[in-house]
C-alpha cells in the first residue's frame, strides 16, 4: 500500500509543460499575436526586512496549471465554453523577468518596458508576481498609451502608505503611487478588512483623492454590484489583484492570512463584471507565496482564476 498520490496531471494526458497552461512561448514580442500575455515578476522593490518573497509564485503556478495543458479545448464551466472559444485568439506566455534583490530599480524598469511592449500589440499584460510592489511599474507602463484608467483594486488591504520601512515604492504604497499618476483619473477598492499596516490618516488620504471602498464585508452583505456600480461605463480598466483578498480557506498561500474574505466565484465575478462595463487593459496577480500554502491550495485557486480571466479576456477581444 502506498501513500503517493496519483499522476493527475497524466491521467488528464497532459505533457510536459514549460509555459502557463501549455501556451505558446512569446519571448519575442514584436512577433506576438495574443488576446493577452503572461509575464512572470518575481519581485520589484521588496522590504528589506521580508525580501523578494514571492519570488517563486510564477513557476509554482505554471506548475500548478500543467494538469490542464492537454485539456485547454475542453469546456471551461466558468466560462460557459472552451477558455479560447472558435474566433478568439489564444493567450501566450513570456515567461519570467530577471529579479536583482540588490536593484530593484532594475526589476521595475524590466516590468515597465515589457508591459509597454504588450499594451503597444494590442494584448493584455498578465503580470504574475511577486509582491504587491510589481503592480506600481505596471502601472507607470500603461502611460505609454495615453489614456486615462480606472483601478480596481481586489485586495485584503488599502496599500495608501506613503512610505514604509523607509521605502515609498513597496507593497504598502502601491495606491498612493498609483493615485499620484496623471492617466489615473479613478480608483474603485474592495475586500479591505481585518487590521493592515494602513492608519486612520492613509484612509482618510484616500477618501478625500475620491477612492470609492467596498470593503470585504459590505461584498459579502451586498454583491459585487455594490463595487461594479462605481465602474463608469467604457472606462479603460486596469485591475490590481492581491489574491489574500480571497478567504485564506481557499488561498492560504499569502503572508497575512485573514478571515473573512472573498470567494472564487466573487472575485472572477468583479472581473466577468469589470469586462461588462469596459475594457480591462491590464491585470496583475500578486502576493502567492508557495512556501505558506497548504497542499498547493491557494495555487490550484490562483492558477484557475487566472485561466478563466484568459477565457474572459480573450471574449472581450473578440
Amino acid at each position: 500500500m502506498t501513500s503517493a498520490k496519483p499522476d493527475l496531471a497524466s491521467l488528464f494526458g497532459a505533457t510536459q509543460a514549460d509555459t502557463f497552461l501549455g501556451l505558446p512561448s512569446c519571448k519575442n514580442l514584436e512577433q506576438l499575436d495574443a488576446s493577452s500575455v503572461f509575464i512572470g515578476a518575481p519581485g520589484a522593490t521588496p522590504y528589506g526586512a521580508v525580501g523578494s518573497y514571492c519570488r517563486n509564485a510564477p513557476k509554482a503556478l505554471r506548475k500548478s496549471a500543467a494538469s490542464l495543458s492537454a485539456n485547454i479545448d475542453r469546456y471551461n464551466f466558468d466560462l460557459d465554453g472552451a477558455t479560447f472559444p472558435p474566433g478568439t485568439k489564444s493567450a501566450a506566455d513570456y515567461g519570467d523577468l530577471p529579479l536583482d534583490d540588490n536593484n530593484a530599480e532594475n526589476n521595475r524598469n524590466n516590468i515597465y518596458n515589457v508591459v509597454a511592449q504588450v499594451v503597444s500589440k494590442k494584448a493584455v499584460p498578465i503580470v504574475v508576481g511577486g509582491d504587491d510592489s510589481v503592480p506600481i511599474p505596471m502601472l507607470q507602463a500603461m502611460q505609454t498609451t495615453g489614456k486615462q484608467y480606472t483601478i480596481l483594486q481586489i485586495d485584503a488591504h488599502i496599500d495608501w502608505r506613503d512610505s514604509h520601512m523607509g521605502e515609498s515604492l513597496g507593497l504598502s504604497s502601491t495606491m498612493r503611487r498609483a493615485s499620484e499618476m496623471n492617466h489615473i483619473e479613478r480608483i474603485v477598492q474592495v475586500g479591505a478588512r481585518g487590521i493592515g499596516s494602513g492608519h486612520p490618516q492613509d484612509q482618510q488620504d484616500a477618501l478625500d483623492w475620491g477612492v470609492q471602498f467596498v470593503t470585504a464585508y459590505d461584498l459579502h452583505q451586498n454583491g459585487v454590484e455594490s463595487a461594479l456600480q462605481f465602474i463608469q461605463p467604457d472606462s479603460n480598466i486596469i485591475i490590481c489583484l492581491d489574491v489574500d483578498a480571497m478567504d485564506p480557506s481557499i488561498v492560504p498561500g499569502v503572508i497575512g492570512r485573514t478571515p473573512g474574505g472573498l470567494s472564487y466565484y466573487q472575485v472572477l465575478d468583479l472581473i466577468k463584471g469589470a469586462s461588462g462595463k469596459g475594457t480591462i487593459s491590464a491585470i496583475d496577480f500578486v502576493e502567492y507565496m508557495p512556501e505558506v500554502d497548504i497542499d498547493n491550495l491557494g495555487a490550484l485557486v490562483v492558477s484557475r482564476l487566472i485561466a478563466s480571466t484568459m477565457g474572459v479576456l480573450a471574449r472581450s477581444a473578440a
